[in-house]
Formats: structure tokens, sequence, C-alpha cells
């Protein structure tokens, strides 16, 4: 799913963005767990996930521990100026000096 009107990453409020980083450094996280981790309010973690779903960003799975609460994972790696996936750069790690 993404935005009708262009929005991306760099276009959402500092929230949004913070929980992007959360969700790109610690993996499938609940809400709650959001919520802990970035020290945000529930509520404006709830409106940063709407945002961040709203542009394609971020999904929503079912978390099988308690069926209560979702589960959020980012949909793909996505590069920092939040264009698409993000690269990895070619080297040969065996032969670096």
């Amino acid at each position: 799913m993404t935005a009708t009107d262009g929005e991306d990453l760099e276009d959402l409020p500092p929230s949004a963005k913070l929980v992007f980083k959360v969700l790109e450094y610690d993996g499938p996280l609940t809400q709650k767990q959001i919520v802990e981790e970035s020290m945000l309010s529930a509520r404006t973690v709830r409106y940063a996930l709407e945002r961040l779903e709203e542009i394609g960003i971020v999904d929503e799975d079912i978390y099988f521990a308690d069926a209560r609460q979702s589960l959020y994972r980012l949909e793909e790696p996505v590069a920092a100026d939040g264009s698409g996936v993000e690269e990895s750069p070619k080297k040969d790690a065996c032969c670096a000096e």
C-alpha cells in the first residue's frame, strides 16, 4: 500500500522516524515494546505506526504469543533517504587491505 500524495519517510514527523528506527534496529515488535524502546506515549506510537503503514513502510501481523496484540515489522529495507531498498556496496571482503 502506497500513499497517493507521494509522501515518504522524509515527510513524516520525528516521532514516526523514531518508531521507524526502533523497528529497524530491534526487529519485529509489539506496540507496547515500541513504546518501551522509544519512550514515546502509546498514543504517539499508534499515530506514528498509522502514518508508516499508510506509506507502506510498516507491516502489521498477528502476534502469536498474545493474539490481542499486533506485531509490527518493516516491509523491506529502506535507504536512508526513504527512497527504496538499500543496496550494500559490493566489495571483496577477503582481499581488503
